[in-house]
């Protein structure tokens, strides 16, 4: 299979650019769409800033859910009690970001890890 060229900033969706949240409708300016590109945001700097369409895609899914999630728990401080049925949306929304995170998390890159003050002072002693 033939890998394609990277299509210039003009020839590519204004999503991709990250100029527009939707591709079409969607109003970037409510609290529920600053929160879903903070979310964005927060999960692509998680996992080292560049990320393939696969991963891309999967952190905007998760970070839908997480804010529906986080909107079912703000409902309910308000006094508004828990239903059957919310509580099992809860759940499944739960479950499928729980399986979202995972998947992305599976290519993560991880950092190094800062050396204790001893690590460091022993690798001192053992470079001329």
């Amino acid at each position: 299979m033939t890998a394609l060229a990277p299509l210039p900033p003009t020839a590519r969706s204004r999503v991709r650019n990250g100029r527009n949240l939707f591709a079409e409708g969607g109003d970037g300016r409510t609290a529920w769409s600053r929160r879903f590109r903070d979310l964005i945001a927060a999960h692509t700097a998680d996992l080292g800033g560049d990320l393939s369409e696969a991963q891309a895609s999967l952190v905007r899914r998760a970070s839908a859910l997480e804010v529906q999630l986080e909107q079912l728990e703000a409902d309910w401080t308000t006094g508004a009690s828990a239903g059957v049925a919310d509580l099992d949306t809860y759940s499944r929304l739960s479950n499928t970001l729980r399986r979202h995170l995972e998947a992305v998390a599976l290519s993560r890159k991880p950092s190094r890890p800062t050396p204790t003050l001893d690590q460091y002072l022993a690798s001192k002693r053992t470079t001329p």
